[in-house]
């Protein structure tokens, strides 16, 4: 059962790291038309559908900070959770 939190736990990381990707590419202005940049704002989208509307109508008006909170908190939360699993893995 290990071996399945851990392997639940690198899919997590490897989730964060595609939304820090993600957001680094849409900071320096990453051509979309490139077909992995597409991917990865495809994959980052995907993965922050659930964080979307927090931000959207709050006020934020600079799109930056907002794409910086759309895509951060789930980075955040799957790191954290990607971690979690990956301590209890190597307990077992």
């Amino acid at each position: 059962m290990s071996g399945l939190i851990r392997l639940i736990g690198l899919a997590l990381y490897i989730g964060a790291l595609i939304l820090v990707i993600w957001f680094l590419l849409y900071l320096f202005d990453a051509n979309t038309g490139n077909t992995v940049v597409n991917w990865f704002r495809e994959a980052a989208d995907w993965l922050a559908t659930w964080s979307r509307n927090i931000f959207n109508n709050n006020g934020i008006h600079n799109s930056k900070l907002r794409a910086l909170l759309i895509f951060g908190l789930p980075a955040l939360v799957y790191g954290a959770v990607g971690n979690a699993l990956g301590r209890t893995g190597s307990r077992e």
